[in-house]
């Protein structure tokens, strides 16, 4: 009785806290819209442009400096809502282990690695626009696709620990099945790394990341220290799934796809929007904050298809833990500790979890895997073969 109770209230607290931040990131987005809008609409853009022009000669510092004006307004503009959302709502759920200097300070860690990646970026994109004018999505998508392949090769080695310590699990049981694991897989994995998630959290989590000889899978302490190794096991194979179903490549492949179509389709309608705001030159500073308005409302209709995609292969990934670990059983108990753990919502509203969700709900999640167990009986029984 205790226990259920326990659990309704639990659940209630997941409802709440999920809610509370869908609402705040939607609202925060249709607010960010409407302010560039009127930004553009009412001439401050092009008034800052003017001040700028008058300012400094070189167009790509004008252009740097744009930029920055603005993203520190926004910055100051919503930091209320990103302190009530990032650390508010983590301590009234007894989510996060930080205090408020550790907040800010993960926080300025955050800007100065965003600054460094994102302003060669923005760099490479003004040279696209001067330079191909209205073919400036073609050269811009290419570069970001070298640039993405480039950030995934360094990220675990270079930025991920910026903000974590990553050392190698020590655990021997565990690396012996990870090293089964690998060879089911045609995984080359030299180790599998832990890293102090506990620092700011206490949620927890894994994930498969890199590529080429950078290729890892990490794991939060949190997850290391309260899962068994059996329930880890299957954490584990599902990451591996990931790999072996080639989601990667494919990801990679899809994503370019995507990213060369909606660059072209911004550009398009950046190209027939400009005279409506009065402006005449697609290179004009003043101007491009159009283009942030037109991702904004492509990414509306962007978002739930790469979505779609990312729920198919994580019920794929389920499955290849199922049978490449025969622990069904646990497999769904971890699913529903780490729900439980990490405050998820098991049963989000359907257009919810549609749009917004890149991984199925806890309770379809489980549904499928008990349906994909029962038909090929991998219930924690051991496969022919297996040890």
């Amino acid at each position: 009785m205790i226990e259920k109770l326990l659990l309704l209230i639990l659940s209630m607290d997941s409802k709440k806290y999920n809610n509370t931040k869908l609402a705040i990131g939607i609202s925060k987005s249709i607010v960010v819209f409407v302010l560039i809008f009127l930004f553009v609409f009412l001439d401050y853009s092009l008034k800052l442009d003017n001040y700028l022009f008058q300012t400094f000669e070189n167009p790509y510092l004008r252009f740097i400096i744009f930029i920055l004006i603005i993203g520190f307004a926004g910055s100051i503009l919503f930091s209320p809502l990103s302190y009530y959302s990032g650390f508010y709502l983590e301590h009234k759920y007894n989510l996060s282990n930080q205090n408020i200097w550790k907040w800010i300070l993960e926080n300025l860690k955050g800007l100065v690695v965003s600054l460094a990646v994102g302003i060669p970026v923005l760099l490479i994109f003004y040279y696209s626009l001067e330079k191909f004018n209205t073919d400036w999505w073609l050269p811009f998508s290419i570069a970001m696709f070298f640039i993405s392949v480039v950030l995934a090769r360094i990220a675990p080695i270079v930025i991920l620990p910026l903000f974590y310590k990553i050392i190698p699990i020590e655990n021997d049981e565990l690396k012996f099945r990870i090293s089964e694991l690998s060879k089911d897989a045609g995984l080359k994995i030299d180790n599998v790394y832990k890293f102090d998630m506990s620092k700011n959290t206490r949620k927890a989590n894994a994930a498969f990341t890199g590529i080429g000889k950078s290729k890892r899978i990490i794991l939060g302490d949190t997850l290391l220290e309260k899962y068994s190794n059996d329930e880890i096991e299957t954490v584990l194979a599902h990451e591996m799934g990931h790999y072996k179903k080639k989601h990667i490549v494919k990801g990679i492949f899809f994503n370019t796809a995507l990213s060369f179509i909606t660059f072209f389709v911004i550009a398009k309608l950046y190209e027939h929007s400009i005279a409506l705001f009065g402006f005449n030159s697609l290179t004009q500073i003043g101007a491009l904050p159009l283009l942030t308005l037109w991702a904004m409302v492509v990414g509306l209709f962007l978002t739930p298809l790469g979505n779609i995609l990312s729920r198919k292969y994580e019920y794929e990934a389920d499955e290849y833990a199922v049978t490449a670990t025969s622990k069904a059983d646990d497999f769904i108990s971890t699913l529903n500790k780490l729900s439980e753990q990490n405050l998820g919502d098991k049963q989000p509203h359907p257009f919810v979890e549609w749009f917004f969700y890149s991984h199925p709900s806890i309770e379809k999640r489980i549904k499928a895997i008990k349906e994909f167990a029962g038909t090929n009986n991998y219930r924690n029984t051991e496969l022919a073969g297996k040890s």
